[in-house]
């Protein structure tokens, strides 16, 4: 597990204390370590280990085969909003896309809504916008239905009922929604407030959409998420439509999204790197979550456990790890819906499974890499010259002092 953890190191740190050589050589960096894990696994373990290598391969190549979909669809749409961004304003906003992140799913949402967000906050924008959008679109706000985040969609794919999470989960839904609405209101009020003087706008706030034709893109994106076989069909299908939306979409939508391909490419070599290298440390979670959460896990456990390994590793196949430990403690093995309904139906799971939902969801958001979207979000800020905190900076500045306390705040509420 080193050079996962070098890997981590290296972008919590490289930005902030070598800049200019990570900003050329973190690909070269993220390849290289990955290389050292797949070439340990290929060449000094056992054959089975070649199995490893393969599904990592096919989840890498189906999250950038959804992420760089997604990336290009929403790039064809141009979302215009005239008028003044207030405080008030910007909080109906992210209310609306942490509604809109349950049908189209957190990265759908985060990708169709963060360049509007951005311009719609240009005359004083600040970090906090950002960080905010990562917290309640990206995150927090899929965890009303299965579609909304990608661990809750495979735990569906699983057994796991499909109306069972927003049964069970929306009161933390709401709780938490309401609780970062509630603190962003008083940050941005606040920044307001110290912003330089500008001249009123006077216009109301009014929106023009263009590009609408690539929501029948977007519609076979997410139609294709619910495709598992044959193979490879549905991510043919994902790159089909990205290359239609982009051929069919003219320049001038482009140029007013101020679209390029940089951001995808950084994700794509960035994550190729934490896919590989984190091979050791699923199989360590796999190989020991039963012990690790014991024979009867409490919904605090689950809770801790699985939120604190979701916000370093891709929070999908830690919440699949954990899931199967869990119904493992009734005897019962993942991809049995009929026998998972029943076990649920009967209660014998349904607060542990709710933490371990939530956990997944919501820590996701603790740091850049806790879940796909965020570190697009991030690198499609920074091409507006928007200054972000570092890897370190955005959990010192953000992350302890917002959602913590918000975790905290769900556990004792919730599942203490």
């Amino acid at each position: 597990m080193l050079p996962f953890g070098l890997l981590l190191a290296a972008i919590a740190l490289g930005p902030l204390l070598f800049g200019q050589w990570w900003s050329r050589h973190y690909g070269k960096t993220a390849l290289a370590l990955g290389a050292v894990t797949v070439g340990y696994y290929l060449l000094f373990l056992p054959s089975a280990a070649t199995v490893t290598v393969a599904r990592s391969a096919h989840e890498y190549l189906g999250f950038i085969a959804l992420v760089g979909s997604l990336f290009v669809v929403s790039g064809g749409i141009h979302i215009s909003i005239n008028g003044e961004a207030t405080p008030l304003t910007n909080v109906l906003f992210l209310l609306v896309g942490a509604l809109l992140a349950n049908l189209l799913g957190s990265v759908g949402a985060s990708l169709l809504l963060i360049r509007p967000w951005l311009r719609f906050n240009n005359r004083r924008l600040g970090s906090h916008h950002v960080v905010f959008f990562i917290f309640i679109v990206s995150n927090v706000g899929g965890c009303l239905t299965a579609f909304g985040n990608p661990p809750l969609f495979l735990g569906c794919l699983m057994g796991v009922p499909l109306w069972w999470v927003v049964e069970n989960c929306w009161p933390m839904w709401l709780c938490s929604v309401a609780f970062l609405l509630s603190v962003f209101y008083f940050v941005d009020r606040r920044g307001c407030r110290m912003a330089p003087a500008l001249a009123p706008s006077t216009a109301r706030v009014a929106w023009r959409v263009e590009g609408l034709w690539n929501l029948v893109f977007l519609a076979i994106i997410l139609t294709a998420v619910l495709i598992s076989r044959p193979i490879f069909l549905r991510e043919g299908l994902m790159f089909a439509a990205a290359v239609a939306s982009y051929f069919t979409t003219g320049q001038s939508v482009h140029k007013a999204n101020h679209f390029d391909f940089h951001p995808i490419r950084e994700v794509a070599i960035l994550f190729l790197g934490i896919f590989a290298t984190m091979m050791p440390a699923l199989d360590w979670l796999q190989a020991h979550a039963r012990s690790v959460l014991g024979a009867d896990p409490s919904p605090a456990l689950v809770y801790w456990a699985s939120g604190t390994l979701s916000s370093v590793l891709d929070n999908a196949p830690t919440y699949l790890s954990c899931l199967s430990a869990l119904f493992g403690t009734q005897g019962q093995a993942l991809g049995h819906p009929v026998e998972m309904a029943r076990i649920l139906s009967q209660g014998r799971l349904n607060h542990s499974l709710a933490a371990l939902s939530v956990a997944a969801v919501f820590f996701g958001g603790c740091t850049y890499i806790g879940n796909g979207p965020n570190f697009m979000v991030k690198s499609i800020a920074e091409r507006h010259r928007l200054p972000l905190p570092s890897f370190l900076g955005y959990i010192l500045k953000w992350t302890i002092p917002v959602m913590l306390p918000l975790l905290i705040m769900v556990w004792l509420i919730f599942f203490r």
